[in-house]
């Protein structure tokens, strides 16, 4: 039996290039061994060991993944993040991800929540290995705009559209201007910067209304969509917050 040698090796040996674009080739998902794809350059092989290299493999860079995922009520990201990064899968992918991206296994390690939402919402959430994207969705949160559904029970107070768009406060501070319209006799539609936890159930309460659901639509320019609950796709390169 052979002695075994770095995959990386081996693949520089196949493809005849230097060990460096071997490995990117490899980190790319671009190399199979035995069969199974495999992404790490310094995996033991033997002369046994099948290797193969994609025909359509590229020395494209692996860029860090973010996806967007329509998560289902009832998580608490802040409290056990690893849940919520746990409904990221190869087989909860949505069917019809527009985003051209190969999935990598790299894809689905250290996936962090960014954008809180509340536990009892649902709605587009993002989880993030970019760190360009988490500084986006930190430090200038404030000034991105969320959309929101809010399906409510019970009768608006006079006046209460207009209060809900401009003229309450939360946890002692005024709120800025927003915008709110009904989409229904029973939804109401929100679009507001700067959002906080507990916020919309709390402004619907002051003007006579029971929040039921929760929906996030939207964060900055990019939507939910049509997406099921339940399924997630990657945010391509260019698209942007």
């Amino acid at each position: 039996m052979s002695e075994p040698v770095r995959l990386a090796k081996r693949v520089a040996a196949l493809a005849r290039c230097p060990r460096s674009e071997a490995e990117q080739y490899i980190k790319g998902g671009w190399v199979r061994v035995d069969g199974v794809v495999v992404e790490d350059p310094a995996l033991a092989v033997r002369d046994e060991t099948v290797v193969e290299l994609d025909p359509d493999a590229r020395l494209d860079a692996v860029e860090p993944a973010t996806v967007l995922l329509h998560r289902p009520a009832g998580f608490d990201a802040g409290r056990d993040p690893a849940a919520l990064a746990a409904l990221v899968r190869p087989d909860t992918r949505w069917i019809d991800d527009p985003s051209g991206v190969r999935p990598l296994q790299r894809h689905f390690h250290r996936l962090t929540p960014l954008v809180p939402l509340d536990a009892d919402a649902s709605g587009l959430v993002v989880l993030s290995q970019d760190g360009r994207v988490w500084r986006r969705l930190t430090e200038d949160l404030q000034g991105i705009e969320q959309e929101f559904v809010v399906e409510v029970a019970g009768e608006i107070a006079p006046y209460g559209l207009a209060r809900l768009r401009h003229g309450l406060s939360y946890r002692g501070r005024a709120l800025p201007p927003c915008q709110v319209s009904w989409q229904n006799e029973v939804r109401l539609r929100f679009a507001l910067k700067g959002v906080q936890p507990g916020q919309l159930r709390d402004v619907c309460r002051q003007v006579g209304l029971e929040v039921v659901a929760i929906r996030r639509l939207r964060i900055g320019r990019v939507p939910l969509a049509k997406m099921p609950v339940g399924a997630w796709r990657y945010l391509p390169v260019g698209e942007r917050f």
